[in-house]
């Protein structure tokens, strides 16, 4: 890789990172026109990661729960991007719980608590990529607290899937 393009990828997260602030700042339909600046400059031929971190944002600048799951599902395809084998690649792999959980999150508004639970389950089970740090705790924080909201619906509980075992 260049110098020109590591440059060029920066400048690619410092703009996604500025939009996340006005996000954050509760500026939604500002940073939602930001990120989908650089979605429609990088959609196809973007790094999967950048593609992955601006899905993930583009989600939470939604105000429609439906197109909220629809950019956490790109998020998670564009994880997948890299991946070479039956597993995420390890660049993204401390992300799977957050995108997971997001995508619970999003089923539980869409009052989809089975496909909730599945990714519920699968943010789990992905919890041991995250560090003992702030950001790993507080993933696994959300997690028990939608665990807790869940267990709460009528339903089933969340089965294992065969790549939790691994």
């Amino acid at each position: 890789m260049t110098e020109q393009q590591e440059a060029s990828e920066d400048a690619v997260m410092t703009r996604i990172g500025q939009a996340a602030i006005l996000l954050h700042a509760g500026d939604r339909e500002e940073a939602r026109n930001r990120l989908g600046e650089i979605w429609s400059e990088i959609a196809t031929e973007g790094d999967s990661l950048h593609r992955c971190t601006l899905a993930h944002y583009l989600a939470d600048a939604q105000d429609d729960p439906a197109e909220e799951l629809a950019w956490d599902l790109r998020a998670l395809a564009a994880a997948h991007a890299d991946s070479d084998g039956p597993g995420p690649p390890s660049a993204v792999r401390v992300f799977y719980p957050s995108l997971h959980l997001s995508l619970a999150a999003d089923y539980v508004k869409l009052r989809r608590p089975e496909a909730a639970r599945i990714h519920l389950a699968r943010a789990r089970a992905a919890t041991g990529a995250l560090a003992d740090d702030g950001y790993g705790n507080g993933v696994r924080a959300a997690i028990a607290r939608l665990e807790r909201r869940l267990a709460e619906e009528p339903g089933e509980e969340p089965r294992p899937f065969p790549e939790q075992n691994q």
